[in-house]
This record gives C-alpha cells, structure tokens and sequence, in this order.
C-alpha cells in the first residue's frame, strides 16, 4: 500500500518537473529567436487576469498589473461592429492562462506594446487569422499578420463578412474631430 502511494507520488512530481522544464525550454526559445529588432532581449511570463478588447488585456507579473497592447493588431473598439466577439475571442485564446510576452515598448497610454504567445501561439497573428482584428500597418510590415488578413478577408471571417469595414484608426480618428460613427456601420454584429 505504501509503495502504490510513493509510486503515485513520484509520478506526480515528475509530471510536475516535465511541466516545469517544457516552461523553462519555451522561455529560452522564445528569447533566442527574437527577430524583431525594436524588441528588448528578455521575455517575460504572466497571468491575464482581464481582457480589455480585441488587442488589449491585463497581466499579473510579480502580483503586480501590467496592461499589455498586442503588437502588430488593432481590433474593433467599444462600438463598433464586432467588437464584443473580438474582446470574446482574445478571452477564449488567453484569459486565466500563463502568456509569454515579448516585450517592444510603451505606447503614449503607457501600456505595453508586446509580442504575446500562448502554447507557442502568436496571438496577434491568431486574432488576424480569424477576422477579429486588422493587421496594423502603420506600425508593422509583419508579412505573416498581412497574409493572415488576406486570409480572413477572402473567406470572410469574423468582421470580414462586412464588404468594408470602417477600420478602428479611421474611426479614433472621426471621434478626435468630434464626429459621431454611430449610424455609419452597415452591420451591427456585437454578439
């Protein structure tokens, strides 16, 4: 009976020490094929504990709150068709999970802008590929994100089922200049 439950107990703690060493190989992949060049040379891992919309999220590192902005993306904004599925669909990739983030910099809200990987999954390129976000151009020339695109708008996925639509910088930019997007989207998508 005692051999049968240090039998049980060795299994699990090698369990735990595979898990452990699987985390410990994927952080040092991870930082040793950095190839984009604004990144720092360290990544980091942490809890989401909140997701604030299709490109934005909230991680605990040290029991301390850091709010990442997912490089290369930019997703619907409260509003705007699709906006609820996207912020959905980041949840279901990621919410409660351990992320690696690789971090790029600070944007002018102070968030961090980062490469976010789940199970060595990009998840900015994830969002692209399924219609929930745009490849945002004005700050990358990631080709995968741009094919990533491609794909969803061919086989209209997610916000692509929409013919054209209203990109979320082209919309930012209508309600810097105080004009309503209210009435101006021809789908109405928000489930």
């Amino acid at each position: 009976m005692q051999l049968r439950f240090l039998e049980k107990k060795t299994e699990i703690l090698g369990v735990k020490i595979i898990k452990f060493i699987f985390l410990f190989i994927l952080f040092f992949f991870i930082s040793s094929c950095n190839t984009d060049k604004k990144s720092k040379n360290s990544v980091i891992l942490g809890k989401v504990i909140k997701i604030i919309d299709g490109d934005t999220y909230d991680i605990l590192i040290n029991k301390k709150k850091q709010r990442v902005r997912m490089s290369g993306i930019d997703a619907p904004e409260r509003g705007m068709p699709f906006y609820n599925v996207s912020k959905k669909h980041l949840s279901l990739l990621c919410f409660g999970k351990t992320v690696i983030i690789e971090p790029i910099n600070n944007d002018r809200h102070e968030r961090l802008v980062a490469n976010s990987y789940f199970l060595g999954k990009n998840l900015s390129l994830e969002m692209v590929r399924a219609g929930m976000a745009w490849h945002f151009k004005k700050y990358s020339d990631d080709i995968k994100l741009s094919e990533a695109e491609d794909f969803a708008r061919k086989n209209k996925l997610g916000l692509w089922i929409d013919p054209n639509p209203k990109q979320p910088w082209e919309v930012r930019s209508l309600h810097r200049k105080g004009i309503s997007t209210k009435d101006s989207f021809s789908i109405s998508t928000n489930k």
